[in-house]
């Protein structure tokens, strides 16, 4: 079993930068890909970034690539989402989850632990 719990989330003008971090607890991260989705307004919630058990491999949607990285430390059982050049589309709940793969991947179905969310709104 993993909880985890996400926080770095706020308001930021377009152009801006956050860094999202995920904690875990219960049993250790190290055997999980881990995933950031996130769900604006009135759509539905979409994969944004995923990275493997060592982190050695990294997956992002087209939508992010260039702008976010995502990256992890097992010591701290923790993962991180830095979004760089942040645009107003951006704005959404960003969701951490975890999942029992060596590789990340972007289906949704594949993720069994899931935060509760940390609101990043990005305005002109």
């Amino acid at each position: 079993q993993v909880q985890l719990v996400e926080s770095g989330g706020g308001l930021v003008p377009a152009g801006g930068s956050l860094r999202l971090s995920c904690a875990a607890s219960g049993r250790t991260i190290i055997t999980y890909a881990m995933g950031w989705f996130r769900q604006a307004p009135g759509k539905e919630r979409e994969f944004v970034a995923a990275i493997s058990w060592r982190g050695g491999t990294t997956y992002y949607a087209d939508s992010v690539k260039g702008r976010f990285t995502i990256s992890r430390d097992n010591a701290k059982n923790t993962v991180y989402l830095q979004m760089n050049s942040l645009k107003p589309e951006d704005t959404a709940v960003y969701y951490c989850a975890a999942a029992p793969l060596r590789e990340p991947g972007p289906a949704q179905n594949e993720y069994g632990y899931w935060g509760q969310g940390t609101q990043v709104t990005v305005s002109s």
